[in-house]
């Protein structure tokens, strides 16, 4: 890399420092001492410039030192934060997996859903062509049933008078036989008397 070479006003000296960092850098670092040294040099009220370089370096390196705690502080949140990402990133997919299975899951229920409501839906309309049917049957069950009730009143009423033509029939001819009884009995009277 290539040297920088650069003169800086240091508590009111001058040095010449060369080194890789830019310009810009090697100035800020100056300007960073000189600031540390007039702040001793305040709060010493003078003092020999060896004493107040010493506690000036003293505190540059107590801010250095300060630094790097924070920093090393910092690069254990940071893991700590990159471990939680980690953590919260495995998190979110197994949410999202779990997420994606219970999508398919409710599909697969839906699915289930249309096809028991068809099922349904066909067994009901096959139950109601049934019962339209039963109510058929009922229906002539019932017209075949008056019709024979029907016809077994008219038969029976002809039965009936015919039962009664038959009855007087028979009660004339018993009537006729009681007659025709009573003569022969008389008939045998007098026969019986006529032989003795």
């Amino acid at each position: 890399m290539e040297n920088n070479k650069v003169t800086v006003k240091i508590f009111g000296q001058e040095y010449t420092i060369i080194g890789t960092k830019s310009r810009e850098h090697i100035m800020k670092v100056a300007d960073y001492v000189d600031v540390k040294m007039k702040e001793i040099s305040q709060a010493l009220n003078s003092g020999p410039v060896s004493s107040i370089a010493v506690l000036s370096a003293v505190n540059i390196a107590d801010d250095y030192f300060s630094a790097i705690e924070r920093f090393q502080h910092l690069e254990v949140t940071n893991a700590q934060a990159e471990k939680n990402t980690e953590h919260y990133v495995q998190l979110w997919e197994e949410a999202k997996k779990s997420h994606i299975q219970q999508q398919e899951e409710i599909k697969e229920l839906s699915s289930q859903k249309e096809q028991l409501k068809d099922s349904f839906e066909t067994q009901l309309a096959d139950l109601q062509k049934l019962l339209e049917e039963k109510d058929t049957e009922i229906k002539k069950l019932k017209e075949d049933s008056a019709r024979i009730e029907g016809q077994i009143m008219e038969s029976s009423s002809d039965m009936v008078n015919e039962l009664e033509a038959k009855y007087k029939d028979l009660e004339s001819s018993f009537f006729d036989i009681q007659m025709e009884n009573i003569q022969l009995k008389g008939e045998l009277d007098r026969y019986k008397k006529k032989m003795e």
